[in-house]
């Protein structure tokens, strides 16, 4: 009889990787003991001497200027990047390489990050056999897009068809080129010039209008799918797709003008130095718009519950239909860096960018950037929480939401903070500006309460149209009634036609002076008739 195999638990795949990992590890740690016992046990008298002081030279000189810059010589002179042509460019393109690295790699394992925490919330094991605990399933995953097989529709319009999926994902990308990933680096060099590179590509003066041009281009990628794909689910989605987007951005622009009026600058970098402390991040100076903005960039993304421009059980895949290959991981990529990006967008706005809010990283500047990405992983935790909280809602409801809701929501953030910023700066006290921001959370407060109780009361059914005996012509009801009432009182002038005629005229005869006017008329014919009727 055929034995029956020995079933495996979920991590037996993982265990020579994790042994692998293990040993490597361990043989790590032992060198650096072995090489560090070695040179203590020498010290300066043998060869192993001087190599190990100078590599703990190395290491003590880099960890000083990670962590310590106040150590810089203050006679020393400070070079700023942006003003020395050659430190512009190497910047420019290190930073680029190091960003573009970093944010593929990064939404790489966002798709990772949202498999293992859907998998944790709905009590599945979520991908684990690649790699060690699943750590190389993104890799899998690209590997296998590459060789898919690409199908082109025939009636499909080609340069457009092929453009879209680019003007989806490139938008993305150059959206955090303004944003700051951290405070001003001083990099010492040998002939006693110290450097201030900044942790961001550019810094513009104008960056939140940089933000909202650059969000409303990823519009036309996905009109531009849908239209070119010939397909009548696809166009679906782009038209979809397009009407949420207007919707919800005069939201997000109105959010956005947050921050602005506070800071009284457009630059990102002004926006997030105005947030050392955590009780300076806007979010609790105006919790109203932290949260439209949220709703907003969601729907911006089009994530879940607004992900109707690709809605499977409706529409296959929306605009995405006709796509395969790599031009699908284009739009898989563009959907999940958009993800990164907004969060990135709402961190820098409202929590307070790379500052950790209690002013560690003006003293550590190598810190932000660990902070803001902290922060951009649990805006993604969020998200991904969301699409498996809440199922998707009804289109006409997520437009009434954008048009009805947010955006009545986001003229009263808009004119909270205004307000409180006009009367702080009448006042000359911030306090002042505390105080009337506290009193418009409390007027917002209470109104949500009132509104939300009532909207949870139980409704009065909904008349159907069916149940109309207007409209289907049925003899009952009170409407019925009514209507047979407004018949009879219409029905009542024309009935009495004649007699409503006489009255007018007696009323017209009552008039002043119409009377004698038609006496003497008559007075000044009766001669004329009495002589022609004597000649005849």
């Amino acid at each position: 009889m055929a034995s029956t195999p020995n079933n495996r638990s979920s991590g037996g795949g993982m265990r020579p990787y994790i042994n692998l990992f293990l040993i490597l590890a361990g043989l790590g740690i032992g060198t650096i003991v072995i090489l560090g016992g070695i040179g203590l046990i020498t010290g300066e008298g043998t060869f192993l001497g001087p190599i190990w002081a100078s590599i703990l030279g190395f290491f003590e000189g880099l960890l000083t200027w990670l962590f310590d810059p106040n150590k810089i010589p203050v006679d020393a002179e400070i070079v700023h990047c942006s003003a020395d042509s050659g430190c512009s460019i190497v910047h420019a393109l290190l930073f680029s390489a190091v960003f573009l690295l970093a944010i593929i790699t990064g939404f790489a394992y966002t798709t990772l990050l949202e498999r293992r925490f859907i998998a944790f919330f709905q009590q599945r094991t979520g991908p684990n056999r690649v790699g060690p605990i699943g750590l190389l399933q993104p890799l899998a995953d690209a590997i296998k897009l590459i060789f898919k097989e690409d199908i082109m529709p025939t009636q499909a319009d080609r340069w457009v068809y092929l453009i879209a999926p680019i003007l989806k994902a490139v938008p993305t990308l150059i959206l955090l080129a303004v944003v700051p990933f951290g405070p001003d680096l001083l990099i010492p060099l040998a002939d006693g010039r110290v450097f201030q590179v900044p942790l961001g590509l550019a810094d513009l003066n104008i960056g939140v209008l940089w933000l909202l041009a650059i969000t409303s281009i990823s519009t036309y990628g996905v009109v531009l799918a849908g239209w070119a794909s010939n397909s009548k689910y696809a166009m679906l989605g782009g038209l979809r797709s397009t009407a949420q987007m207007i919707s919800y951005e005069l939201s997000f622009g109105l959010t956005v003008a947050v921050p602005v009026m506070i800071v009284g600058s457009l630059a990102l970098g002004d926006i997030i130095r105005e947030q050392t402390y955590i009780w300076e991040w806007f979010v609790f100076q105006n919790p109203l718009a932290a949260a439209i903005l949220l709703l907003a960039l969601l729907a911006e993304v089009s994530r879940a519950p607004f992900d109707l421009p690709e809605a499977e059980q409706e529409l296959t895949q929306g605009y995405m239909t006709e796509y395969s290959g790599m031009k699908f991981a284009l739009f898989m990529m563009a959907e999940y860096l958009g993800m990164i990006g907004v969060s990135v967008v709402a961190a820098s706005l409202y929590f307070g960018g790379y500052q950790d809010g209690f002013g560690i990283v003006d003293s550590i500047p190598i810190l932000g950037p660990v902070v803001l990405i902290g922060k951009v992983v649990l805006l993604l935790i969020g998200m991904v929480w969301i699409r498996a909280t809440l199922p998707r809602i009804r289109y006409d409801r997520l437009m009434a939401l954008g048009w009805k809701v947010l955006l009545p929501l986001s003229l009263v953030a808009v004119s909270w903070t205004a307000i409180s910023v006009l009367v702080g700066d009448l006042t000359g006290n911030p306090v002042v500006y505390g105080v009337v921001s506290g009193i418009f959370f409390v007027v917002v407060f209470v109104g949500g309460l009132i509104v939300l109780r009532r909207a949870g009361e139980p409704a009065e059914r909904e008349e159907l149209p069916e149940d109309d005996p207007i409209i289907t012509g049925e003899r009952r009801g009170p409407a019925y009634a009514g209507l047979l009432v407004l018949g009879g009182l219409l029905a009542i002038p024309f009935a009495l036609w004649n007699f409503t005629l006489s009255v007018i005229d007696g009323l017209s005869n009552l008039a002043p002076g119409r009377g004698e006017t038609e006496t003497s008329d008559e007075t000044a014919i009766t001669p004329t008739e009495g002589a022609s009727g004597g000649s005849d």
